[in-house]
């Protein structure tokens, strides 16, 4: 059994609360009450709510540019990449769906981190744009706009978050196939 520190319980519960409401309309004293404690209490584990956001956000973007990094440096056709992509998205956005919200929804508001957020942010998709550029030049994937391309797939990937908690009985397994072949191969037969 995995225990949480009172720091983690407080950042996934902020989460919820910025999902809920939006980032700007919680307030320390929204997640003491969530939490059932005082707020002066929260200042023993976090310095302020900019920090949760902080921890949130970056530790999300860092991850995605690690698995991104190491998806384009792997063997195997882009297709292969393509589908390792998509299995990295609906991995993360199960099992940080909260999360996921924040790093969508909140990112504009970090204030010191905004542009090592952003720099992340185009780290990754330029590394996703070259693995589609790879798949157009090896004739693995049709020849059209990459830029397309790359935003019909993250905008898919990017929204798992509101789509998987109102799917009670999904099978995570059979989504990554299906999402896989979808956004990869489209629908014609």
């Amino acid at each position: 059994m995995k225990f949480e520190t009172r720091k983690q319980q407080i950042i996934k519960t902020a989460a919820k609360l910025f999902k809920k409401k939006g980032y700007s309309a919680v307030t320390m004293r929204d997640l003491a009450t969530e939490m059932g404690i005082k707020a002066a209490s929260l200042y023993n584990h976090i310095s302020s709510k900019q920090e949760i956001l902080k921890i949130i956000i970056i530790s999300l973007a860092e991850e995605f540019t690690i698995e991104m990094n190491n998806i384009r440096t792997s063997e195997g056709t882009s297709l292969d990449k393509l589908n390792k992509i998509v299995t990295l998205h609906i991995k993360t956005a199960s099992e940080n769906t909260y999360e996921m919200a924040a790093l969508n929804n909140d990112w504009m508001h970090l204030e010191e981190q905004r542009d090592y957020y952003l720099k992340l942010r185009d780290v990754y998709e330029e590394n996703f744009r070259n693995i589609i550029k790879s798949g157009i030049a090896n004739q693995e994937l049709k020849e059209e706009n990459v830029e397309v391309m790359l935003f019909s797939m993250l905008s898919t990937l990017r929204s798992l978050y509101l789509w998987i908690p109102k799917k009670e009985d999904l099978n995570i397994e059979e989504l990554k196939t299906s999402l896989s072949n979808v956004l990869i191969h489209g629908f014609n037969k």
